[in-house]
This record gives structure tokens, C-alpha cells and sequence, in this order.
């Protein structure tokens, strides 16, 4: 990201123009980055001085027209030659308006920069914001780079994430559920939502045998939900063929699968797992298994590589086993589970708008 378009967004920013994302990001690199913050407190410092000049200019011409009009009406008598503020004005009203106006110029120079970078500019007319933008390019390299990393949140510089999968909120508080072989190598794990904002995360338990994890978002950007649309399955009862499908990060972005139940156990006959018929790739391990009612019933987490869609799930009824195990060493652990599903009698489109918000990219350092 150019001056240009910082520059760009600070204006949004005052005009209330940018989105939830793109507050936080903004409001992240304020705080971590001096210079952009000053440049903020600047211009709009600037702003409020031009609107107060234009507010005194325009005040000054009514009380010219004022004092026209009560002149001419014989209301007032027009000073001899003593004082001549009125007849000034009246004389030189329009230089004076253009000279009040530098803001809407001030403005307008700045929207043509942002358009239009064209070399035929008028540097003397931009020397104001000359200024401001001499602060930002004492610091480009910084101000590109802070972009990036907040846009990212977690900056691990030249070291790539060494494992990677999917995980699901079971509490709005940030609480995911994602398989235990995804984090269980990892020194650092973080997890990213489907807007690509990267959040620290904690694993405060693992299972593996049941290849369960249990995962805290720590992230003070974390803004938990209202409520959470599906329902998790404490039984597992599913029939065979039942549809079901998936979402999770097998690439940098939310991928949908669908498919159906093949087989209520899973390879060799696990009775900890079913099998299910779908297209699945590495990256989504820890991802949701959801019925047509919006019902967690699995967790997707290995496939038989000499079968093509061949998947197996770890049975969503085993999540409560983990997290029994997980209360007795956090006494103090309250989690709301969701009680029922809102998006039972949904198209599966709108189904998906719903999940994929608590949907998590998870990776490990």
C-alpha cells in the first residue's frame, strides 16, 4: 500500500467509510505505528480548521447581505467613509470566497491524487499535503510493512507455518475444537478467519488417541459472536446416505465439500469413527461434518489414500468426552455449547453464509 492510498484511508476513516475489518487494521496500525498516528491527529486537526474558516467566511458574507439589505431598505444609514468593512466585502466578496475555499480545493487536489497520478500535477498546489505525505515517506518502508503485518496480525518473518488445518468454535468465547494431530508438533499456533486476519491462539488440551484438540483464541481482536447457527451432535446417531457437508482451508481460502455416509464405522472398523464419501485434501483436518439440520455429527480428519473419497470423521460425540476431561483440570471452565441448530430449515446456501464465519484456518509454528 502507497502514501497515496494511507492517505486515502484516513479519509474513509473520518467519513465513517470503512468496514469492520478495516477499522481494526487501521486502528491496529495507529497504535503500533507513531508517525501514521500523528498523521491522523494532523489532518484532522486540519480538517476542523477549514471547516471553521469556511463556517467564518460564510458567517462575515450573511452579515454583508444583511447590512445590504438594510440599507437599501433605509433602515441604516451607509458609514460615509469612516468604515468600509461592507463595501470591501461587497467589492471583493468573490477573491475573498475562493481564498476561504482552499478546503474544498485541499479536497479535491487530494481525490484527483488518489485517481489519478498523473505527471502534469501542480506541486504548488498540493503543497500543504506535501507535507504530510513528506512525514509518511520518512517512514515508507515501515508504514508498508506495519500494512502487512496487521493485516496478518502475527508476523513470523521468513517462517512459514509448519502444519495446517481446520478448527470450529464450540463456545462464542473462542473456544475451537480441531484434530489433535494438526497443533500437536506446534511451539506456536495461531488460527485465521475466513477475512484473513491472523489471531494468537492457545491449546489447553489434546487427545491422541481420540486426535482431538481443544484450542483458546487469546487475541484481544477476537470479538466473539452473538450465538453459534449449528448444533453439535452429543449422540452421533446419523443413517446411512444421510447428506452431510464440510468447510475448511485445504487453500488460503474456505473451500465447501458435500457428500453423504458411507459407513457408520471407520477404517478397519474404528468404532471411534464413521466414513463418509466426499472430497477432502490435506488442510482439512479439524474441519466441521454438518447433516442437513445444521448438526455437527463429525470431525473430518483422515482419508485412505488407496481409495479415492475415502474420508473417515471422528464422531462429534467424543468432543464431550474431551472436554470432560478437560474440566477436571480447568475447574473454573464454563462453556456454552450451542443448545440448537438455527439454520435447520435453511437453504444450504444460507446454511453456509452462517457456519462459515466460525470456520477457522489453523496453523501451527
Amino acid at each position: 500500500m502507497n502514501d497515496i492510498r494511507l492517505m486515502e484511508m484516513v479519509e474513509r476513516y473520518f467519513r465513517d467509510e470503512l468496514s469492520e475489518k478495516e477499522k481494526i487494521l487501521f486502528q491496529e496500525l495507529r497504535r503500533t505505528q507513531p508517525d501514521v498516528d500523528q498523521l491522523v491527529v494532523e489532518h484532522h486537526f486540519f480538517i476542523n480548521q477549514m471547516e471553521q474558516f469556511d463556517q467564518d467566511r460564510q458567517f462575515r458574507s450573511s452579515l454583508g447581505e444583511i447590512h445590504n439589505k438594510l440599507a437599501s431598505e433605509g433602515k441604516i444609514k451607509r458609514p460615509a467613509g469612516g468604515v468600509k468593512l461592507v463595501y470591501l466585502w461587497n467589492r471583493y466578496k468573490k477573491t475573498i470566497a475562493v481564498a476561504a475555499s482552499i478546503a474544498g480545493v485541499t479536497a479535491l487536489i487530494i481525490s484527483g491524487m488518489i485517481t489519478s497520478l498523473t505527471p502534469k500535477t501542480n506541486i504548488k498546489q498540493i503543497e500543504n499535503l506535501g507535507r504530510k505525505i513528506d512525514i509518511l515517506e520518512k517512514n515508507q518502508n515501515h508504514t508498508r510493512r506495519e500494512l502487512y503485518d496487521v493485516k496478518n496480525k502475527i508476523e513470523i518473518p521468513g517462517v512459514p507455518a509448519k502444519f495446517g488445518g481446520t478448527g470450529f468454535l464450540i463456545d462464542v468465547k473462542g473456544y475451537l475444537i480441531t484434530n489433535a494431530h494438526v497443533v500437536s508438533k506446534a511451539d506456536k499456533v495461531t488460527v485465521q478467519n475466513r477475512s484473513g486476519v491472523e489471531l494468537n491462539a492457545v491449546t489447553l488440551f489434546s487427545d491422541e488417541r481420540l486426535d482431538i484438540a481443544i484450542l483458546k483464541i487469546s487475541d484481544s481482536l477476537y470479538k466473539p459472536l452473538n450465538s453459534l447457527p449449528y448444533f453439535i451432535n452429543r449422540k452421533s446417531v446419523v443413517d446411512l446416505a444421510e447428506p452431510i457437508f464440510t468447510l475448511g482451508y485445504p487453500r488460503d481460502e474456505i473451500v465447501y465439500g458435500e457428500g453423504y455416509l458411507s459407513a457408520k464405522t471407520g477404517y478397519n472398523g474404528d468404532t471411534l469413527a464413521c466414513q463418509i464419501s466426499i472430497s477432502a485434501n490435506p488442510g482439512n483436518s479439524g474441519g466441521p461434518v454438518i447433516n442437513k439440520d445444521g448438526e455437527v455429527i463429525g470431525i473430518l480428519s483422515t482419508r485412505q489414500t488407496s481409495a479415492e473419497g475415502v474420508v473417515f470423521a471422528i464422531k462429534s460425540s467424543h468432543i464431550f468426552k474431551v472436554l470432560d476431561e478437560l474440566k477436571k483440570d480447568s475447574v473454573n471452565l464454563q462453556l456454552k455449547m450451542p443448545a440448537s441448530s438455527a439454520v435447520k430449515n435453511l437453504s444450504r446456501t444460507q446454511q453456509v453464509k452462517k457456519i462459515e464465519n466460525c470456520v477457522y484456518m489453523v496453523k501451527g509454528y
